[in-house]
């Protein structure tokens, strides 16, 4: 019943977007502008709530609890394991946007700040390391360790119910099943967009490099091609496509940033991620709270939330 209820709304909604387009996008924009705008406090404290909480579980004795028998060993080994994490919650994202963001908040700085200069400069480096850190990072993980701990130490499915339905209070437990067709479409239209914005960034590549047209065909083209290997991994297994994919991906990334540091300005490189890494870790909380009520709130709605 969850599965028809979750289809049929994801089936509603792509008809809406085809026969309407312009009408789904002026509602989800209101929600999404109405969203930021009343619960952007909300999202902040609960983002920031969730890296605490993971820092303190990987720094306790609970950081060192198996996910298995307590005879289990691990099936992966460290680096394939970390490149399959880095594909899976960055991938193409941090390549694109590991230039891209950087450049545009230089541009268009947070509020109160003067854009094309070198405190622009420096909030823009800043910003990067804090969109890309331990925030996301602390979303993902803690998500995945609460449906990962009652699949793998209590025996229970790989549902996100799993979890709810596990808290000791009785109205939790029944919003299962709304918990279930929730994550069935939020897990559908994140692929959906994850695959788009993709597609527009490989065929933007290609056409930089190889005069590839940039256009409806080329795109899907590409959708067609990613899509296919998905599928090829995801019929092979975790313990061979994935991994494999994943494995070559973090080789690729590894190539490509170890080029860009010794044939690019090296000293000005290293100079760089010092001063960064040392302004984030001073601006950490500050970043993570900041909601700009005296000012424009579109750069913090726009980009942090």
């Amino acid at each position: 019943m969850q599965l028809i209820v979750s289809a049929g709304l994801i089936v509603a909604i792509v008809i809406w977007g085809v026969l309407a387009p312009a009408s789904l996008a002026s509602v989800f924009d209101t929600a999404l502008a109405a969203t930021t705008r009343d619960f952007g406090w909300f999202y902040l404290w609960v983002v920031l709530g969730l890296v605490v909480f993971a820092l303190v579980l990987a720094f306790s004795r609970y950081g060192d609890l198996k996910l298995g028998s307590e005879d289990d060993e691990p099936e992966f080994s460290l680096g394939s394991w970390f490149s399959m994490l880095f594909a899976a919650g960055m991938g193409i994202g941090l390549v694109f946007w590991g230039v891209a963001e950087p450049i545009s908040h230089y541009g268009a700085p947070p509020p109160g700040i003067a854009p094309n200069t070198p405190e622009a400069a420096n909030a823009a480096m800043r910003y990067s390391f804090f969109h890309w850190g331990l925030h996301p990072w602390a979303v993902y993980s803690v998500v995945a360790l609460a449906i990962a701990f009652f699949q793998f130490r209590k025996g229970g499915s790989a549902l996100v119910s799993t979890a709810v339905q596990s808290l000791p209070w009785a109205p939790m437990k029944k919003l299962g099943p709304v918990v279930n067709v929730l994550a069935v479409i939020a897990t559908a239209f994140g692929v959906a967009a994850s695959l788009g914005m993709g597609a527009l960034q490989i065929n933007s590549g290609l056409n930089a490099m190889f005069g590839l047209p940039v256009g409806d065909a080329s795109q899907v083209g590409i959708i067609v091609v990613t899509t296919v290997l998905f599928l090829a991994s995801a019929v092979t297994g975790v313990t061979r496509g994935i991994k494999w994919l994943s494995n070559i991906n973090l080789l690729l990334a590894s190539m490509l940033a170890l080029a860009v540091f010794a044939f690019g300005p090296t000293v000005a490189i290293i100079d760089t991620f010092t001063t960064t890494l040392g302004s984030y870790v001073s601006e950490f909380v500050r970043m993570s709270l900041r909601m700009t009520p005296f000012r424009d709130s579109g750069w913090v709605s726009g980009w942090t939330i």
